[in-house]
């Protein structure tokens, strides 16, 4: 899966914070672990890349959003 900085991924499960964009997560480190920020709340979380590849539903490019 190829996933860069600036990207934002759409995960199977929202963050616990319960806001419209708890699904939408943005991408601020890619390596053996992905460092992602809450689009709802800014919360980051260090995740290993295994288990964020495994949740993720979609991915949109950094170049198509907003």
């Amino acid at each position: 899966m190829h996933i860069n900085i600036g990207d934002i991924l759409e995960m199977k499960k929202p963050h616990p914070c319960g806001t419209k964009e708890s699904k939408r997560f943005l991408v601020l480190r890619v390596g053996v672990d992905f460092k992602i920020r809450c689009c709802g709340c800014g919360h980051e979380v260090i995740l290993p890349r295994v288990k964020a590849e495994k949740n993720i539903r979609k991915v949109i490019p950094a170049a198509a959003t907003p």
